[in-house]
């Protein structure tokens, strides 16, 4: 058997009650492909609306999870609260958090092991800037985020790597075919040495950045890129034709 193909989407901060409520439905009728695992991150509000009117085959994610069970952390949301609601992933480490709201690797790492203790399912992101590429360290940055994990938790069998080079986030630019495998390879000999040879052929590692319907297929070809982490193409109709890559 080899690795499920892995397709999220994440909304980020957009959305109505209305526009979401489309999305889940247009999702619901339309021909996906069953071999590909579905889970989509509305903004947190919508979690309960999207879980309650979408269906069973797709899974929803929260787009962010405290490391504490539950206690006096104003607009925090625990993994308790999401297993207890039905939600069975948490993306963790996203570049926008770590970025704008300060998340350092340390405190990843543990939102990402209190997800894993709570049950739920982590998409963890890693990736580098613009700057740090054209420095060469790419290898580097990431393998440095993805430590501060392994640190604190061995079992990766709930996890899934998403590879999202900072400088292709909503920027149109997209790694070539060659960078994105070139990068997910590197990421699967680190969980070789560093996890388990076990933990390097089963887990997916994903790739984001501007991922669209016109890029997807041919990224899809790549023997290490187990799917895709979709952000602005994922509130238009055209998420579809990205869930159906390997079709």
């Amino acid at each position: 058997m080899g690795r499920q193909f892995f397709v999220g989407g994440n909304f980020k901060m957009n959305g109505t009650i209305k526009s979401v409520t489309d999305i889940v439905h247009h999702l619901n009728s339309a021909p996906l492909d069953p071999k590909t695992e579905v889970v989509i991150a509305p903004p947190g509000l919508f979690l309960l609306l999207v879980r309650e009117h979408l269906k069973n085959e797709i899974e929803v994610c929260s787009q962010n999870v405290f490391d504490k069970p539950n206690g006096a952390f104003t607009g925090e949301i625990s993994a308790e609260q999401l297993s207890d609601s039905k939600i069975g992933w948490a993306l963790c480490g996203h570049s926008e958090r770590r970025v704008i709201l300060g998340e350092k690797d340390d405190f990843v790492a543990s939102k990402t092991k209190a997800a894993l203790d709570g049950g739920l399912g982590v998409i963890l992101c890693c990736g580098e800037t613009l700057e740090q590429r054209e420095s060469n360290k790419t290898i580097e940055v990431v393998t440095t985020q993805l430590n501060a994990v392994a640190e604190k938790t061995k079992d990766w069998s709930k996890i899934v790597i998403a590879y999202e080079p900072v400088w292709a986030i909503g920027t149109g630019k997209v790694a070539t075919t060659n960078q994105a495998q070139e990068v997910h390879a590197e990421i699967r000999k680190w969980l070789a040495e560093t996890v388990s040879k076990e933990a390097a052929e089963a887990t997916r590692i994903i790739y984001g950045g501007s991922v669209s319907e016109k890029n997807c297929k041919e990224l899809a070809k790549e023997g290490d890129i187990d799917g895709f982490l979709v952000g602005g193409a994922s509130l238009k109709p055209a998420f579809v034709d990205i869930i159906n890559a390997k079709q």
